[in-house]
């Protein structure tokens, strides 16, 4: 509300700002009823020649209830502008609480003097009319502004015309009158405001506001804050006065914060990509949309733009019927599918249509239908990370809600940047992941052919996407014709421990190959090496060399740093462990000592040498897997070498072993 617009208005006007009252505004008439009082001081020290000091009082009330409050015929005891002296005349007062347009507020007053009508015998009829006359001056002034106004009769029907309700929702006179405006309201709306205006009218509420969506001449809705009150004639309500405004802007900006502010309470725990996912899932439904599904894109990082697309579906979220498909279930996704153009384009895919038709492009023919029947818009949403499409999020809203759109669109994509983080870590895991292993593949090298020797190795990865491991063999021929094998294992699950794994079994190959001396002496150089070179650093191993100490014999020198013990395995299904060659593990004791021991390697008996992802489990003691060990191969030592190797594993590994594993076995030709 604009204060000059009372300017010309004959009647005096004056407005307060603040607690203290502090004169802001008075019109032509109130000046020149009242005097030029100075602006900006407060209303008690503007007025101090006012006798009846209980008028102050009345400005309090209202600016701290909101409740308007109207005096008729009242005496005011003042040295008036344009009199000599001090004398009473009689005023009536409308006090009401306003905000102006800079958005303060304060105290409005509109001022009628009523002296020369106070008369015995016409005093109650010409304070009525005053009082009429100073409302429609009132309702005609708020009439200018940007608000709609209407009017109703005291049992509720709409009894004047509204040329701002016309123009915003396209009634005409005949149909807004009575109840015809309940029409342009919002059909899920239209039960609350009715009973809540009925109450109203009911209890006769000195104020009834409200909030609801209402009609446009130009086609869908925009939310508006409603405000009346009554008019009363002493005890009487002749009518009711209020206003409607347009709060779309509002509504948006309150809406974003709320989600905005959830978004953040269900995931501030969360950690994992697809549980973050999960939960924005169930904050998009039914705020935003009737349906959502989330989908983790595994293969972003090495896919081939406009080929066909693997997903995993971590969420589906339907607002009502029957729930969605259960998550964690893979999708594969041809080329033509809109999913994977909006992960191609790295930009959302939008579609606003008729119920139950939607555009050809979208659900491509032969594909399984995935919109709901009357669904009436659809985005889908790349969820993109340094480039990448590392996750798809699909809304979608159905029968007459109004369709997905501009506003919607931004609020989902600020919502799903809560996943950034997570999403950021996964696909660095994965480039990381994609480092190591190509390390150790690289490392992971076929046994050499040895005379009278069977040499089988065997590397299985953790089934846990989330690790990898430092897990290492080797076999090689030395210059004197002695086979070594070994295996070993670097503390930690990541691309540092796969580098210094490599590092570590490239120098325990090159010690082997310069010297020809015991195991223990070559283990005691490679762990004084690891305390030089790679501080805080620890790691287990075992190293063999299968000698021929004379023509027909062999025997196996060896040195077990740490690690768990070889597995002889002898023709006849003996199975034992060699223990005597046990030392502690590399970088872990200042002068480290390294025990070499020898035993004979009989005619057709296999040497085991693994790490311990093979025999270890979670909650179960290590002799426990041991034993297992054991047993699988002495069951199976009569299979062929490569069949031995593949029965320990089906027999020892779980589906879900977190730890990486590593294995070579030694076969000696039966004489």
């Amino acid at each position: 509300m604009r204060l000059t617009m009372f300017d010309p208005a004959p009647i005096g006007v004056v407005f307060t700002r603040g607690p203290e009252h502090r004169l802001a505004y008075t019109n032509a008439v109130y000046r020149q009823t009242f005097g030029d009082r100075p602006l900006g001081r407060p209303l008690r020290r503007t007025f101090p020649d006012l006798a009846q000091s209980g008028y102050f009082d009345i400005f309090d009330r209202v600016l701290a209830t909101g409740e308007a409050e109207v005096l008729t015929a009242v005496p005011i005891d003042l040295d008036f502008a344009d009199s000599s002296r001090e004398e009473t005349r009689y005023f009536t007062f409308s006090v009401s609480r306003a905000t102006v347009s800079d958005g303060s507020r304060g105290v409005l007053g509109v001022v009628v003097e009523t002296t020369e009508q106070v008369t015995a015998a016409r005093r109650i009829r010409v304070l009525s009319e005053e009082r009429r006359r100073a409302l429609l001056r009132y309702r005609s002034l708020v009439r200018a502004g940007s608000e709609m106004v209407w009017v109703t009769g005291p049992e509720g029907g709409v009894t004047e015309p509204s040329p701002g309700w016309q123009r915003v929702t396209g009634q005409s006179w005949e149909e807004f009158r009575g109840d015809g405006w309940i029409d342009a309201i919002h059909p899920d709306d239209r039960a609350a405001v009715v009973e809540r205006w009925s109450r109203a009218l009911r209890e006769v509420q000195p104020r009834f506001t409200h909030g609801y969506r209402l009609r446009l001449a130009t086609g869908g809705y925009r939310h508006f804050a409603v405000d009346a009150a009554p008019v009363r004639d002493g005890d009487r309500v002749i009518e009711w006065i209020g206003t409607c405004r347009d709060v779309e802007q509002e509504w948006q900006d309150a809406r974003r914060e709320k989600l905005l502010a959830r978004a953040t309470a269900v995931t501030a725990d969360t950690a994992r990509p697809d549980e973050m996912l999960a939960a924005l899932t169930a904050v998009i439904v039914p705020e935003l949309a009737d349906s959502c599904t989330s989908y983790l894109l595994p293969q972003a990082l090495h896919r081939t733009p406009g080929t066909a697309l693997a997903a995993e579906r971590v969420a589906a979220v339907p607002r009502q019927g029957p729930p969605g498909p259960p998550p964690h279930q893979a999708e594969h996704l041809r080329p033509d599918s809109a999913l994977v153009r909006a992960a191609d384009r790295r930009r959302p895919v939008h579609a606003a249509f008729r119920p139950g038709s939607p555009p050809p492009d979208i659900t491509p023919t032969g594909t399984e239908p995935w919109l709901a029947p009357d669904a009436n818009s659809v985005v889908l949403l790349p969820v993109v990370v340094d480039g990448t499409t590392a996750a798809l999020v699909v809304a979608c809203v159905n029968g007459d809600r109004p369709p997905l759109g501009a506003s919607e669109i931004s609020l989902l994509q600020s919502l799903l940047e809560r996943a950034h983080t997570p999403l950021r870590n996964a696909l660095e895991y994965q480039r990381t992941r994609q480092v190591a292993l190509a390390l150790q593949h690289s490392l992971l090298t076929e046994p050499p052919d040895v005379p009278g020797l069977g040499i089988a190795v065997r590397y299985r990865p953790s089934s846990s996407a989330a690790e990898v491991g430092g897990d290492w063999y080797d076999s090689f021929v030395l210059r004197d014709d002695a086979a070594v094998l070994t295996v070993g294992d670097v503390a930690g699950h990541d691309l540092p421990a796969a580098v210094t794994m490599s590092q570590l079994r490239n120098m325990l190959r090159g010690l082997a190959l310069d010297r020809e001396e015991p195991t223990g002496e070559i283990l005691r150089r490679l762990d004084a090496s690891v305390q030089t070179l790679y501080h805080e650093c620890t790691a287990t191993c075992v190293l063999a060399r299968i000698e021929r100490p004379a023509p027909g014999l062999l025997q196996l020198q060896y040195s077990a740093a740490g690690h768990p013990p070889p597995l002889l395995v002898e023709a006849d299904g003996t199975a034992h462990f060699l223990d005597e060659g046990r030392s502690p593990m590399l970088g872990l004791l200042p002068d480290p000592r390294h025990i070499t021991a020898v035993h004979p390697l009989p005619p057709g008996s296999t040497l085991l040498l693994y790490t311990d992802g093979l025999v270890e489990r979670r909650n179960e003691d290590l002799t426990d897997g041991l034993d297992r060990l054991r047993r699988h191969a002495s069951t199976a030592a009569r299979r062929p070498l490569e069949s031995f190797c593949d029965e320990l594993l089906a027999g020892m590994l779980t589906a879900d072993n977190d730890d990486d594993t590593a294995l070579v076995a030694l076969r000696l030709s039966v004489a």
